[in-house]
């Protein structure tokens, strides 16, 4: 198993960099997940992740990339919620890669 070391913690993840513990999520984890693929957060990208955790909450899954779009395009606007935007933050991948780093289960059509 990985696993993600922050503050003397190991922190498991499986075998796609995904939390095991959904309850280990916290900024310090979603930096050192962010470092993994490359990405220094910016207030951009945290907006972005905090709108996908209240999703989760709400509906308890993980958005593919038409709804997560929509949803951020209806909280955010639309200047925000469009596909240019969103693959301009996370590396093409939007669903798949912000859920990772919000701490999320991987979206359930993402290969």
């Amino acid at each position: 198993m990985n696993a993600l070391n922050i503050d003397s913690r190991s922190i498991g993840l499986d075998k796609d960099g995904f939390l095991v513990d959904l309850d280990d999520w916290n900024p310090a984890v979603a930096r050192a997940l962010a470092e993994r693929e490359g990405i220094a957060l910016t207030d951009e990208h945290w907006e972005v992740l905090q709108l996908l955790r209240a999703f989760y909450e709400e509906f308890q899954l993980s958005p593919a990339t038409r709804p997560l779009i929509k949803y951020t395009a209806l909280k955010l606007g639309a200047d925000k919620g469009n596909s240019l935007h969103l693959n301009r933050l996370f590396n093409g991948t939007p669903a798949k890669l912000a859920a990772k780093l919000a701490g999320l289960p991987k979206p359930t059509n993402c290969i």
